[in-house]
């Protein structure tokens, strides 16, 4: 260890304090690190790296994505835009992280509501409440960044599908082929998306159920397929 460095590898004059914050740090609201000094993620850091996310977390689920930004996620951090900037790569870096982040508490609410198994239509029924609720409409507003900026926002999209199907794939009953249960959990996953969208934006909340119904004959035929 030299002189100048702390035992979680900050610089004290301008890294890391024991707490995890910099206090060092260039001031102004940047979209990335630059002129900041970084974490170096040890355990520490690492653990208030995850604190500070958790509560931009739940201020993203609250608030949505609509005027995010540094100085907005570190009031609700209870900390300054410095200490966000020494953890994360930018407001664009914070935002997706924490997108991913509460997307992840939906696939574990949505886990929790499928139950044991059961036919797999009820099992996606079930799942169905969860991805309708009030948190959820930010991960919408996270796709539809996706689909209006590709260029800025793709990741929002590439990790949703990345995030989402390991969990469709575990509703699959388990003597299924690899292949039988990507081709299912793929449907499925597409099928909901038109769902979202749906009752999003038309309100038909009859014309929902209508659809739910036929993915719940198409999959029972699925099952069914095996006897």
């Amino acid at each position: 260890m030299t002189r100048t460095q702390h035992q979680d590898g900050a610089d004290p004059g301008g890294g890391e304090t024991a707490d995890g914050e910099a206090p060092g740090a260039a001031g102004g609201e940047a979209s990335g690190g630059v002129g900041y000094r970084r974490s170096t993620r040890s355990p520490r850091g690492e653990a208030r790296r995850r604190e500070l996310l958790a509560r931009v977390t739940d201020d993203l689920a609250a608030n949505g994505l609509v005027d995010f930004s540094l100085r907005r996620a570190a009031r609700a951090a209870g900390t300054t835009h410095k200490v966000l900037l020494y953890h994360f790569d930018g407001v664009e870096d914070l935002m997706v992280q924490a997108v991913t982040e509460l997307r992840q508490r939906r696939i574990e609410r949505s886990l929790d509501a499928a139950g044991q198994p059961t036919a797999l239509a009820d099992r996606i029924a079930a799942v169905w409440p969860v991805l309708v609720s009030r948190e959820a409409r930010v991960l919408d507003q996270a796709i539809g960044l996706a689909m209006y900026d590709p260029d800025r926002y793709a990741p929002l999209g590439r990790e949703a599908s990345a995030q989402y199907l390991p969990s469709l794939l575990s509703l699959c009953p388990a003597h299924w082929s690899d292949r039988r249960k990507l081709e299912v959990a793929e449907m499925v996953l597409a099928t909901l998306r038109g769902f979202l969208v749906d009752a999003r934006t038309s309100g038909d909340d009859a014309g929902v159920d209508a659809g739910f119904a036929a993915l719940a004959r198409a999959l029972d035929r699925e099952e069914s397929a095996d006897g």
